[in-house]
């Protein structure tokens, strides 16, 4: 869960003051933070997301560690600056920021950083040793929650000076609603009844969709995801979810790669964030397409993954091995999608979202009864 801004300091401080004593006490300091990956990771269906674990990573004072120890102080005391001021940064920000620290105090110059891979990693073991949110440090990343479209929708913002921006999406046209990476300063209201929620794999064919009038037609949100939901899009779904308790399906290719790292991402989180996913994933979420039975039912245009291919090869192998290691596949609830994954390692066959245009090439809504036929009939995992 997401800490207030007086918690951070005080755990950071109580951390400073721990390490400052074991070194007055020639004992070495140790930092501990949550292992964020899958073999420290559990599913429940209860709960419905990825959470952590009790396995800890544990940093001792030695030669090798000295720098990372050293690095991850520098960096907590300007993120704790930008706590105490207000400022808000990005991860490239804050690299250009600790460089310009190096800059203006060369005894700082061990501390350098190479790139920013080496700064980002060292953000992610803060937070990780503070069990905190990136946003709850002011740092920000660029990344920004899919392309909302709604009649039936209005959004309230709870701004950083204390006002309020309040948005009716019905007022923006085929313009799109689009949350920044932390959605949860807003407030969803409906102006009248939502029947569901589709989250569209392409945000072109979402694009497409509301263009062709989807949503004058239907009491409903509609979504581009833009391929794999960054922590915006998660969190964006996940307060829908939440706050307005209407269904939400998802609708992207099938394939491996859609299953296990765009559609169990949105709705289950992910390892490499657990500490973040009780926020950033939507449990309700159904998969409603492109289905296996669909290829027959409509007579879709399918092709045949190309082994030789190394990407796709290499999906074909992680979804091997979630079926075996990862708890969210393993978990007999997920059996509908686990399913899924098993077709597409028996047949090495996909199907792309758009191949449903091939159904009435003439017709340009063909695809959206096609959806709202599937919704009907509870054809969906």
């Amino acid at each position: 869960m997401t800490k207030s801004d007086d918690e951070i300091p005080k755990l950071s401080k109580s951390l400073c003051l721990r390490m400052l004593t074991d070194l007055e006490n020639a004992k070495r300091p140790v930092l501990e933070a949550v292992k964020c990956s899958l073999d420290n990771s559990l599913y429940s269906p209860k709960v419905g997301y990825l959470t952590p674990g009790d396995k800890m990573v544990r940093t001792e004072l030695n030669v090798a560690s000295v720098q990372k120890m050293s690095r991850a102080i520098f960096l907590l005391e300007i993120l704790l600056r930008n706590l105490d001021t207000g400022a808000v940064n990005t991860k490239r920000e804050l690299y250009y920021i600790a460089k310009g620290e190096v800059k203006h105090d060369p005894s700082l110059k061990p501390l350098d950083f190479q790139d920013q891979t080496e700064s980002d990693s060292v953000i992610d073991f803060i937070c990780e040793m503070l069990e905190c949110y990136r946003e709850d440090l002011n740092c920000y990343a660029n990344d920004r929650g899919g392309q909302t479209y709604s009649n039936c929708l209005i959004v309230t913002e709870a701004l950083p000076d204390g006002g309020k921006a309040v948005v009716d999406l019905s007022s923006l046209g085929t313009s799109p609603f689009q949350p920044k990476n932390r959605p949860q300063s807003l407030t969803l209201k409906a102006k009248k009844k939502i029947d569901f929620c589709l989250v569209v794999e392409s945000e072109g064919t979402a694009n497409t969709f509301v263009t062709n009038g989807f949503c004058k037609r239907n009491n409903s949100i509609l979504l581009g995801a833009q391929g794999v939901p960054s922590n915006a899009v998660r969190g964006w779904c996940k307060l829908i979810q939440d706050q307005l308790k209407i269904p939400i399906y998802f609708f992207g290719d099938l394939d491996a790669y859609t299953m296990q790292n765009i559609y169990r991402t949105l709705k289950a989180g992910s390892a490499a964030s657990l500490i973040r996913n009780s926020d950033f994933s939507a449990p309700d979420v159904r998969f409603l397409g492109v289905l296996p039975e669909d290829i027959k039912r409509y007579d879709l245009n399918d092709y045949p993954v190309k082994e030789s291919d190394p990407s796709e090869a290499r999906s074909l192998k992680k979804a091997s091995d979630a079926l075996k290691n990862d708890p969210f596949f393993k978990d007999k609830k997920n059996r509908g999608v686990v399913k899924i994954l098993e077709w597409l390692l028996k047949n090495k066959r996909r199907c792309e979202q758009q191949s449903f245009f091939t159904v009435a090439p003439r017709d340009p809504i063909m695809p959206e009864k096609i959806i709202l036929e599937k919704i009907k009939r509870g054809d969906f995992v």
